[in-house]
């Protein structure tokens, strides 16, 4: 098996979302320091600091972007295209589509307007960037990563809409996969399970939910998915407890699963405002 240095080396462009934090800044850390040369684009509301890349901080080049909003992914994709064409013409292209935002509470109770924008964000921008960038990669070959989650193995109540949203990233990804099949690009699940990133006090959960030793940090994510790159894997779940996890669960009814999982997310669950 290749290093992970060695699996980048065909790559001279890293797109990927999200990177001002969490799991997104570790990706351009790690590949930065993999491979300084490589050109790094971040699509997100926020730049990163360029101080991650103390190497090659040049390298690093951000193009603002909601990317729950279409308008803002069809410019943003525009400009990567246009980039790539002026400073990386040649070499293979990895995306990776790390951007993604999460819920916990009964859906009854959660603003519908958030739950929407979420589905805008872990999936119909995740689909249009995609979409607007997979001829690029097909005609200089690569590699999609989109970044799914444990959760997407299962029903999941009180996350009901940012489980589903996981689960169609999940199956998404593995069907590209198939039909990419025989061409120059991959398509690669990531599906990390609990990571001591920001995520979950954005999401509104309660209680102490880093404090688990299962927790993964967003390193560990990266070296897993960059891991999975290098083997030629369509599918990867980071930790070996997770790969547990999701063995069991995808084995088990529907139904169980759901009443299981209730258990488990009504912990993480803020109550509703008193009215």
């Amino acid at each position: 098996m290749p290093s992970l240095s060695e699996a980048l080396q065909p790559f001279s462009a890293v797109l990927l979302t999200g990177g001002s934090s969490g799991i997104g800044k570790s990706f351009i850390q790690l590949c930065g320091n993999l491979k300084p040369e490589l050109r790094i684009c971040n699509l997100s509301r926020h730049a990163p600091d360029k101080k991650i890349l103390p190497g090659a901080p040049e390298n690093l080049n951000h193009f603002s972007c909601d990317v729950s909003r279409f308008a803002d992914v069809a410019r943003a994709a525009g400009e990567v295209q246009a980039y790539l064409a002026r400073q990386a013409p040649t070499g293979r292209v990895l995306l990776v589509n790390n951007s993604g935002a999460g819920s916990f509470g009964a859906f009854a109770d959660l603003p519908l307007d958030r739950e929407l924008a979420m589905i805008d964000l872990n999936v119909r921008g995740l689909v249009q960037l995609t979409g607007l960038l997979l001829p690029t990669l097909l005609a200089r070959g690569g590699a999609v990563m989109n970044i799914a989650s444990t959760v997407a193995y299962v029903p999941a109540p009180f996350a009901a809409t940012y489980g589903a949203t996981k689960a169609f990233v999940l199956h998404w990804t593995l069907a590209l996969d198939e039909e990419l099949r025989g061409s120059a690009v991959r398509a690669i699940a990531v599906c990390p399970g609990t990571t001591a990133t920001g995520f979950f006090t954005a999401a509104g959960a309660v209680g102490n939910v880093l404090g688990s030793r299962l927790t993964l940090t967003p390193d560990a994510v990266a070296r897993s998915a960059l891991r999975a790159l290098a083997r030629g894997r369509g599918h990867v779940v980071p930790g070996f407890w997770n790969n547990v996890y999701t063995l069991v669960a995808a084995r088990l009814p529907k139904a169980v699963a759901a009443r299981a999982a209730a258990r488990v997310f009504a912990r993480r669950r803020a109550l509703p405002a008193a009215t």
